[in-house]
């Protein structure tokens, strides 16, 4: 792997590349006439595991309804705040993980890179490769006051870096009573007991540091544990959805009917319902998931409106997204890490009208990687020329003309709880190839996303496909030799 830059001298090289074809900056410090240019403060709020059909507003335009969605004349599932952020701003129909997994997706969205560059390739407590700097570094570096709440789940747990403010975690952390760590102007304390809800407690410290006075802009970081896969709900949405059905998606009895036409991969993997005891039936995992996924919507709330009571939420680019997507019951699977739909689409959502229009919709593919490159656009930073990811800013302002067409998933956490083999595909607008490159032959999968949105059908050894097959397997070679993946 080539050596990586220093912040200072990827700054310098990443202002040299975008040169005169970037999108206008903000300036660094604005004149009195430029006020309502000045640098927009961010709070980036990211659930855990939520689908993008999980947001009310979403669920249309979801490849897969939710089970208990399909036939109904209205969504179970009421997420308004999160709903806000996208009528209010721009939403994103076509949101992915690179690599579906929470460690790894949140390392993406901090460093702008792929897994093996930034060194995160799976949950077992990896850390950064040495000299990546995060999005944190850059804001600090120039002059915004930077705050963690909440999971990162690499290791380390982001202590390593400056933060003006801290209220994060080691790992996972239980849902009840964890313990967490605190500090202040780059000096974080040791983990303490605390007696609550995770969520909550989270919540709480980043409330009380949004309400304290702030000469600079800031960046605040809130990533959340709910909806995730365990299923403990704050004890005020304990009995959400009692008496709501819940059917099961279409394919939820493939396992019953041998998988047909899934790999060996996928239909011996541990990811299943009923495999585990937190998600003994489907029921207990749908109702479970939506009520998190509720809570999580009103921790935005309150978020909100903490922001809107200092006057300065107009003032902020919230952004909204989650670290990967769920299976809730397609193909008899729960969790994630496959290349399938509901596992790799996220929900993304900006909010800021000084600079994006109300009710912005964008069908164009963008990753995780390209966060970080985003945010510093908009506060006006060089983008560093080592960062993988794109800035979505031209999108924003409908230009872009040139943007991805195609790109690269990769999956490398196993042997691990689930059991779901290493795996890494191509998508592009269209079709979809996913190999499973360690199992004996290796095994595939091609959809056509065009004709058959919910991959029905692998179309894999049909002689009709044999040329698009060819062409998608030297794309993923050559994605994996650009990104450095291979």
């Amino acid at each position: 792997m080539p050596n990586l830059l220093t912040r200072r001298d990827a700054m310098k090289l990443g202002a040299a590349a975008i040169g005169a074809s970037a999108t206008p900056r903000i300036d660094a410090a604005p004149s009195p006439q430029q006020k309502d240019l000045r640098r927009p403060n961010f709070v980036i709020f990211m659930t855990d595991g939520q689908r993008l059909d999980q947001l009310s507003c979403m669920t249309e335009h979801a490849a897969s309804a939710l089970a208990w969605n399909q036939n109904r004349n209205s969504s179970v599932l009421s997420t308004p705040n999160m709903d806000r952020i996208a009528q209010e701003g721009a939403q994103f129909h076509n949101a992915f993980a690179t690599n579906a997994l929470c460690a790894p997706s949140r390392a993406s969205f901090l460093t702008g890179l792929y897994s093996k560059r930034n060194g995160v390739i799976d949950n077992n407590d990896r850390p950064l490769n040495p000299g990546i700097e995060i999005l944190s570094d850059f804001l600090h570096e120039a002059g915004y006051e930077v705050a963690f709440c909440g999971k990162s789940h690499i290791q380390g747990a982001l202590r390593d870096h400056y933060w003006d403010y801290y209220f994060g975690y080691l790992q996972q952390q239980p849902y009840l009573n964890p313990q967490i760590a605190e500090g202040r102007n780059g000096h974080i304390g040791p983990d303490k007991p605390y007696h609550g809800y995770l969520d909550d407690l989270v919540v709480d410290a980043a409330v009380r540091w949004l309400q304290e006075d702030h000469d600079k802009p800031f960046c605040l970081f809130v990533w959340l544990k709910v909806p995730h896969g365990e299923g403990i709900r704050p004890r005020r949405l304990q009995g959400l959805y009692d008496g709501v059905f819940v059917s099961e998606p279409e394919t939820f009895n493939d396992d019953l009917l041998g998988y047909p036409g899934r790999p060996n991969a996928v239909a011996n993997a541990s990811n299943k319902v009923g495999t585990f005891e937190y998600c003994a039936t489907l029921e207990q995992i749908v109702k479970s998931h939506n009520a998190n996924t509720v809570a999580g919507d009103e921790y935005l709330g309150r978020l909100l409106r903490t922001l809107e009571n200092s006057g300065c939420l107009d003032d902020t680019a919230v952004v909204t997204t989650s670290d990967h997507g769920y299976f809730l019951g397609e193909w008899h699977c729960i969790d994630k890490r496959l290349m399938y739909e509901p596992s790799i689409r996220i929900p993304l959502n900006i909010r800021y009208p000084k600079r994006i229009p109300a009710g912005t919709i964008l069908d164009r593919m963008v990753l995780n990687i390209d966060l970080a490159p985003t945010i510093l656009d908009l506060a006006g930073c060089p983008i560093p020329a080592h960062m993988q990811g794109q800035s979505i800013v031209p999108l924003l302002q409908g230009g872009a003309a040139k943007w991805r067409t195609d790109w690269l998933y990769s999956f490398y956490d196993y042997p691990s709880v689930n059991m779901v083999p290493k795996n890494h595909g191509v998508r592009t607008e269209r079709y979809k190839l996913i190999e499973y490159y360690e199992e004996n032959p290796p095994e595939w999968e091609l959809f056509d996303l065009r004709n058959d949105p919910h991959e029905l059908h692998n179309l894999y050894g049909d002689p009709g496909y044999r040329p698009i097959v060819e062409q998608l397997q030297k794309r993923m070679e050559d994605l994996l030799r650009e990104t450095g993946e291979a």
